[in-house]
């Protein structure tokens, strides 16, 4: 009972602060419900204003951003579940287009936000300096303006920041030391400008920092050896100078230093690397770096690349056998070695570098013969520079061993003998240079088992014997230099039938004979021809006209004789042409001077006679040579040749009455002859023909019945297709024996029947390897009696353009697609067709709705261009172009038809040049013209040209990206392949200059065509090396090669 009544008080006290407390929580509980929904109203505020400055959404990512659902189950978003307030916004690569909203800086409880690969434009707004708990802002790669955003600063919790990618100007701000949490701090691809502020020091947890591809000045500052846990520092292609702090050698965290493209300088202390043992990347390429290689880098045994090339490094290089991971060494453009024996010892330790597949060091000082233990190298190896150094004696037969080299080259040395049989094992070898050296005999016949060889140069050497036949096994070369040597013989035909030589083909300076075979006109894309200073006789073959590509013909110091043929006039892109030192005759063809670019033309010492032009070239008197032929007259006074002589007035006048006499009588002879004929036309019996157009009648003739027969009576299970004036159906033709595609045309609808006449009128007479290929016709009545006209094409087993660049299917398992050496390939396929209707034939043809589904892809995905419907044929008349009256008045598909079009002027070569342009366009984004997003002024051309060229990765199909640098950019390098990147906007350039609102601003097809032929190469050129210059964190840079763009000459 005692114990009780101690007890009882204090169960009482108790009870009576619980229901203090839990009072006092009914009256706060309210209170913090209200507080709670106010701020989700505010979120869900800032999502409708962020919402409201995207009017463009290809995606409809937006759409669920709508009243009928939270906002925290809005796609994009991410809630903190008990608070309902937004803690991650997440819009990366969903091409949004518009402003980032101030507004989300009242996203207060907001720790991630990104917004990268898009199209957001304008400032970054300083009210996200107000997302105190903000962790992660990610930015990349989208057209964002301005400076930096000084009021980012004060986002102490951030841990990454990635401001990569964008047009931002100014200087890093001095507070940036202020992010003391920040990890990962990306700012290359911008515009930034000043030094690196020291304040960057303060980072002490970051760990990358990537600053390259600025305008940054200054020295590194020391205070970056302050960064503790720093594992990556990129600053490559800036304005930096100076000499690398010495306290980052003593960084023993950093795995990557990359620093190519400035101006820094001075020499490495030997004790460089003793610290430096976790370094995988040291690349420093491209500066002003001096004094040896330190021997301490024996330490770095993590290294993977080592690129010092284009410095000034001097001295033997010291052995590299420890650092085993080693996949790239590159030393050239230094000045390595002495010119001793003892130079190259240092490759004998690479030996023990399994996993080596580039080394280069071309362009220095090296001397003494090649080692044999080069053959004992990594058999991964593939590409080999030991160009432009003192090297002696015969290339040893070991070198055979690296079976999987792509690239050899070996130029400027001083090497003697024949080239190893062993050679004849490089099975993948894409480009071989030995040009320069002193090697001798035959060329070996085994050259031919090289067939991916696109690039061969054995010029300025010893060879001599015949050129081998088996050369023509190299299909896809594109590249032959054999000039300078003591080859003999005739040409061997199977070089003119190599049509990939698209860059170069030299045999000049030889003592080769025979003639200049007509089978030269193969080489349609050949740019430069060299055949100069030779023994070739006979006349200059007429079908030099068709190489079409052609800028540069050498064809001088020969024996050739006959006339200059006048086909050379079809060279509109000519640029040099020198037919000196000949022994042609007869007279300077005028048309030579309607060549506009050519702008030098040597014809002296020849046997010319007749008057000389005064137009084009003829009039540049520095740029025309013609000394040498006493028989030529006229021309400028600046040429100093005797005057024409003048005709007698009486002789003439008496020969001007003759002619008019006889003209007279042979005018009554085929007036007389018309009228027979015309009588004889109307009296003799008519049958009714299979086609019925008179220009036409060249087509094979087919019957309604065998048509309806070929398609199971035209039945919609074989219906492929249809468009505005009729239907494509797939079929058979007992005929033909082979699948076709019928194009059945609409009679019902205005203008088919001009769109019959129109399209045969283009195709009768056409043939180019990217046109469709008509095979027949019909003119017919059907099985109700009713008119019928059909045209019969081959049968394209890959369906069309339109199909692969926007499938219908979504399913995985079925989507097709074409990468970007397909696109390449279609695009010039296109401009090659273009290229023959504009300019090959006898008139010239516009097609006049050039699009994706009038591109049809054959079983090797070969381009033809179909669907001439609607194209008119011009004929030139006195310099003008007259347009023939059997045209119809539609003008191309919206979205495809330039402006000029619409406005009522006539369809000229400018328009399908404007179709081609936006066609690129639409290859290379993967948007259509015609989407939603291109009203109000906008379209594909201005979508383009906001981002070109610094935000590529936002405009870019994805599709395009290969498979390595889809890899890359998943990681911490958003920058592409510089050879792929240098490719990509050469081809944007063209389809943005194809595609100006002004006709006459427009490139010509000629130019195009040359200069998508140009990129084909050195895309191929990149691909040999791309894969091995992907290196991640090199911010973009590229291991210098010796010869820029491989120009080998």
């Amino acid at each position: 009972m005692k114990l009780f009544s101690f007890f009882l008080p204090l169960f009482c006290h108790i009870y009576i602060h619980l229901l203090l407390l839990f009072t006092l929580n009914l009256w706060f509980v309210p209170n913090k419900i209200v507080a709670l929904t106010l701020e989700s109203q505010i979120d869900h505020s800032a999502l409708l204003k962020f919402k409201e400055s995207i009017p463009d959404d290809p995606y409809g990512i937006l759409a669920s951003w709508n009243s009928s659902t939270h906002f925290c189950k809005w796609q994009g978003i991410r809630c903190n579940p008990m608070q309902e307030r937004v803690i991650k916004l997440n819009l990366q690569g969903c091409k949004l287009h518009g402003v980032i909203s101030p507004y989300v800086g009242n996203l207060s409880s907001m720790t991630k936000l990104n917004l990268g690969n898009n199209s957001f434009y304008g400032n970054i707004p300083q009210e996200l300096g107000r997302l105190v708990q903000l962790k992660v802002l990610v930015l990349i790669n989208n057209s964002l303006v301005g400076e930096f955003p000084t009021n980012l600063t004060r986002c102490t919790s951030l841990v990454r920041l990635d401001l990569a990618g964008n047009k931002l100007i100014g200087k890093i701000p001095i507070h940036i030391g202020s992010l003391g949490k920040l990890h990962n701090l990306f700012m290359e691809r911008n515009n930034l400008t000043g030094r690196i502020p020291p304040s960057v020091g303060n980072l002490s947890s970051i760990v990358q920092i990537s600053m390259a591809f600025n305008n940054l000045e200054g020295t590194l500052p020391q205070e970056i050896c302050h960064m503790k846990k720093l594992m990556l520092i990129s600053v490559a292609v800036n304005k930096l100078h100076g000499a690398f702090p010495s306290c980052l050698y003593n960084m023993s965290s950093l795995r990557i230093i990359a620093a190519a493209r400035n101006q820094f300088n001075g020499s490495f202390p030997p004790n460089m690397f003793i610290n430096l043992f976790n370094l995988q990347e040291f690349a420093i390429a491209g500066n002003q770096f001096s004094g040896s290689i330190p021997t301490s880098i024996i330490n770095a045994t993590n290294l993977q690349m080592l690129d010092i090339a284009s410095n000034q490094f001097a001295g033997q290089v010291p052995s590299l056998g420890k650092l085993k991971d080693l996949w790239a060494v590159s030393l050239s453009e230094n000045n390595l070695g002495d010119n001793s024996t003892k130079d190259l010892e240092f490759l004998k330790s690479l030996t023990n570098c399994r996993k080596l597949q580039l080394l280069s060091i071309s362009i220095n000082n090296f001397g003494g013969h090649l080692p044999i233990s080069l053959g004992s190298l990594s058999t991964e190896l593939r590409e080999l520079y030991l160009g432009e150094n003192l090297l002696v004696g015969k290339i040893p037969a070991e070198l055979g061993n690296l079976t999987n080299l792509s690239l050899l080259t070996m130029e400027l040395n001083y090497f003697e003998g024949v080239i190893p049989t062993t050679f004849g094992k490089f099975k993948n070898m894409q480009m071989l240079d030995l040009s320069i050296n002193k090697l001798s005999g035959d060329i070996p016949t085994f050259i031919g088992n090289l067939s991916r060889l696109f690039a061969l140069d054995l010029s300025q050497n010893l060879f001599e014997g015949n050129i081998p036949p088996s050369i023509g096994n190299c299909q896809v070369l594109q590249y032959l230099n054999l000039s300078n040597n003591h080859l003999r013989g005739a040409i061997p035909l199977e070089v003119f039938s190599l049509s990939s030589l698209t860059n170069l083909l030299d045999l000049s300076k030889n003592s080769l004979s025979g003639s200049l075979p007509k089978e030269v006109g193969i080489l349609r894309n050949i740019e430069e021809l060299d055949v100069s200073e030779n023994h070739l006789s006979g006349d200059i073959p007429t079908a030099i006209g068709e190489c079409t590509s052609l800028e540069y013909l050498h064809l001088q110091g020969n024996s050739f004789h006959g006339i200059i043929p006048s086909s050379l006039a079809s060279l509109k892109g000519l640029q040099y042409l020198d037919l000196s030192r000949n022994q042609l005759s007869g007279s300077l063809p005028n048309a030579l001077q309607n060549i506009s670019v050519l702008v030098y033309l040597n014809v002296s010492f020849n046997l010319l006679d007749g008057e000389v032009p005064i137009e084009g070239v003829f009039r540049n008197a520095s740029g025309f040579l013609v000394t040498g032929n006493s028989k030529l007259c006229g021309g400028i006074p600046k040429l100093h040749l005797q005057s024409c002589p003048v005709k007698d007035r009486k002789h003439s006048g008496h020969h001007n009455s003759k002619l008019v006499v006889m003209i007279v009588c042979v005018v009554i002879f085929l007036l007389m002859l018309s009228f027979i004929l015309t009588i004889y036309w109307i009296r003799r019996p008519h049958k009714k023909p299979s086609c019925d157009s008179p220009t036409i009648d060249q087509l094979a003739k087919v019957s309604y019945q065998d048509l309806q027969h070929g398609t199971d009576g035209f039945s919609a299970r074989n219906l492929i297709g249809s468009g505005s004036f009729g239907s494509v159906y797939k079929g058979t033709l007992l005929t033909e024996d082979k699948v076709v595609a019928i194009k059945v045309l609409n009679l019902q609808k205005k203008g088919a029947h001009k769109t019959f006449i129109a399209e045969c009128n283009a195709l009768k007479n056409i043939r180019h390897r990217n046109l469709a290929k008509i095979l027949t016709c019909c003119s017919s009545i059907d099985h109700k009696g009713e008119e019928f006209k059909a045209l019969v094409f081959e049968y394209m087993e890959n369906g069309s353009l339109e199909q692969w660049l926007h499938p219908q299917t979504v399913s995985v398992e079925h989507l097709r697609t074409l990468n970007f050496d397909q696109r390449l390939n279609i695009i010039i396929d296109v401009a090659s067709a273009l290229h023959y209707l504009h300019h090959e034939c006898e008139q010239p043809i516009i097609h006049c709705d050039l699009k994706p589904s009038n591109i049809l892809l054959d079983e090797e995905l070969i381009a033809h261009v179909s669907d001439f419907g609607i194209a008119r044929l011009i004929s030139t008349i006195n310099g003008t172009s007259q347009k023939q009256t059997s045209t119809i008045g539609i003008r191309g598909t919206i979205g495809y038809a330039p402006p000029e079009y619409g406005v009522g002027y006539e369809v000229s070569t400018y328009g399908d040049m404007y179709s081609f342009g936006i066609l690129m366009l639409e290859m290379l984004t993967g948007r259509r013209p015609t989407e939603e997003m291109f009203e109000d002024g906008r379209n594909l051309h201005n979508f383009v040209e906001i981002s070109f060229p610094n935000n590529l990765l936002q405009i870019l199909d994805p599709q395009l990206i290969p498979p390595t640098e889809a890899t890359r950019l998943e990681g911490n390098n958003r920058n592409l392949n510089p050879h792929f990147e240098k490719c990509l906007i050469s081809l944007f350039k063209i389809g943005l200059a194809c595609s100006m609102e002004s006709p006459k601003e427009r490139m010509d097809m000629v130019d195009v065509a040359r200069d998508l032929n140009r990129i084909r190469k050195a895309f191929l050129v990149g691909k040999i090396n791309g894969d091995l210059l992907n290196s991640p964190h090199t911010t973009g840079h590229k291991m210098m090669l010796h010869r820029e763009d491989l120009k080998l000459k």
